[in-house]
């Protein structure tokens, strides 16, 4: 793997997102991109009620389209590592215990755990009584482009697939002012195999490569990053750019 550019295929893929469920309705969706509002929960009845019950909106996307990716996939899927990748994580929830903090009120133990960054993997290992390891990451503007090098990076440790989830919400109306991005509550997921898989199964591989760039170029903000690497995938494009944080991270496919 070299140090500024990774290549892996998807084996399988899920989105979710309010009032966007099926497949059609995600790629009229990347045709004709409009802002994703809010609106019903997913339902994750794969998940035992218990533990469902505990997730929030966020986590219930997040676990939503985790459990579609790996539908069907009964041998290997108990052994396949994950990385949850949130920019912003359960924001909401933090913000209700910082709350309690500024008015002396006892903070709920519960509430904190699931407030975490990795408050949704764990979820889904529990569940699942998961034997590999699983990664949360955040990293700004970036948080796409490092899900997808730490996934190849277990791919390149040996790992036969991995399995990739990016989710994120709206922010809370007090933090709306740093927003960069027009925030949509959305989730999706890929199963990620090694490059050299995709001959045999007739499956794109997907590059994703970065350099430097002068940091007073202008930044791509319209539209979460995590959206337009999902339209990007979703609509075929050969390829797809966008510059954040000194960088410029070139997407691409070849068949």
């Amino acid at each position: 793997m070299q140090t500024n550019k990774v290549q892996f295929s998807v084996a399988a893929h899920a989105a979710w997102a309010p009032n966007l469920v099926t497949n059609q309705e995600w790629n009229d969706w990347a045709e004709a991109p409009f802002v994703i509002q809010a609106g019903a929960e997913p339902s994750v009845l794969k998940m035992p009620s218990m533990l469902r019950r505990r997730a929030g909106f966020l986590g219930k996307m997040a676990l939503e389209v985790a459990y579609q990716c790996l539908d069907g996939r009964t041998s290997d899927q108990h052994t396949i590592p994950t990385v949850f990748c949130s920019r912003h994580g359960d924001v909401s929830r933090a913000m209700e215990l910082l709350a309690n903090v500024v008015q002396n009120e006892p903070l709920s133990p519960t509430s904190f755990g699931l407030a975490v960054h990795n408050a949704s993997a764990g979820l889904f290992s529990i569940a699942r009584s998961d034997q590999a390891n699983h990664i949360a990451l955040a990293a700004g503007q970036c948080t796409i482009e490092h899900g997808v090098i730490e996934a190849c990076s277990l791919l390149a440790d040996g790992a036969p697939s991995v399995l990739l989830v990016v989710f994120d919400n709206c922010l809370p109306s007090l933090l709306s002012q740093f927003e960069d991005c027009e925030e949509q509550p959305h989730a999706w997921a890929w199963l990620m195999v090694p490059a050299v898989s995709a001959v045999s199964a007739e499956r794109n591989v997907i590059q994703l490569s970065w350099k430097a760039v002068e940091p007073n170029l202008p930044e791509q903000n319209a539209m979460p990053a995590s959206l337009e690497v999902l339209k990007f995938y979703l609509r075929g494009d050969p390829v797809f750019e966008r510059t954040a944080e000194r960088r410029l991270w070139s997407w691409s496919r070849s068949a």
